[in-house]
């Protein structure tokens, strides 16, 4: 695997579908430049996000914040249905007061190092009959049928995070993730303006280099250099389009120089940083 390809495009702040496929093909990791809710619905479906696998159940959300690498698995024995929300940046970020931030789910999740939220007494739960109406405002073509199902959305969305703020979703663990990798994966995100070399790594958590590498492959799917590599461009084409110069971006992205930093970035987006503007 060369490199992760960026999946879905998102022409407006934001896109509701209802999707049930009867065969699905294999999705290889990917990535996506906006933010992802995923209401699973019917179906068997494995789904793998920074390391971390999940069996999803019906009625599972999946969130998946932009530049997450990720893919799912579905066993075509059944169909695969469900709701897929696309999220831009700004449409999250026109939702936040100093009373609410609609955007508070994706955080908890990321405290609670899960990206799967389940609902325990689905029977007994606002948030269950949000999902509901929100799945059969699809069968509705009256009348404002699209800014309805936008409505209802807002109104799931309100209904989640008063679930996540008050502890009334499960944060499911991972069904397999090494845990030696997941630490991996944290250092990385968390210094991807340092020294993140094979060696570097290697000495970090007191393991041989090569051992390293061969497990990092074998419970990911890329390799160390890929995975680093590409991060490192995904926050800097992020960093870029918040108005922080590209001659500023390449040192806080961890490269050595400018000309090594457009160079990559023009290979992997097609384009170059001043062209990003």
């Amino acid at each position: 695997m060369d490199q992760y390809v960026k999946k879905g495009y998102l022409n407006s702040e934001f896109r509701l579908f209802h999707l049930t496929d009867q065969e699905t093909r294999e999705v290889e990791y990917h990535y996506h430049d906006f933010d992802k809710i995923t209401i699973f619905l019917k179906g068997n479906v494995s789904y793998t996000v920074e390391g971390r696998s999940y069996e999803l159940k019906p009625y599972d959300i999946v969130l998946v914040r932009h530049n997450d690498i990720h893919r799912l698995t579905v066993d075509n024995s059944t169909p695969y249905d469900r709701i897929i929300v696309y999220i831009s940046v700004n449409f999250m970020k026109a939702y936040q007061t100093e009373a609410y931030d609609l955007s508070y789910c994706f955080q908890k999740a990321e405290s609670e190092h899960s990206n799967v939220l389940r609902i325990p007494s689905p029977g007994k739960s606002s948030l269950f009959r949000s999902i509901t109406r929100l799945e059969q405002s699809f069968l509705d073509d009256g009348y404002a049928a699209e800014l309805f199902r936008q409505v209802l959305f807002l109104e799931f969305m309100i209904h989640l995070n008063r679930a996540a703020q008050k502890d009334r979703l499960e944060f499911i663990d991972t069904d397999n993730c090494n845990s030696k990798v997941l630490d991996i994966l944290q250092y990385i995100n968390d210094n991807l303006n340092g020294e993140l070399d094979i060696d570097t790594l290697a000495e970090h958590f007191y393991i041989s280099k090569y051992y390293m590498m061969r497990l990092f492959k074998q419970e990911t799917g890329y390799t160390l250099g890929q995975y680093t590599s590409q991060k490192r461009l995904l926050l800097a084409k992020e960093l870029i389009l918040s108005g922080v110069p590209g001659t500023q971006v390449y040192f806080d992205c961890g490269f050595k120089d400018y000309s090594t930093f457009s160079r990559a970035y023009k290979k992997f987006f097609k384009e170059s940083p001043r062209q990003t503007l």
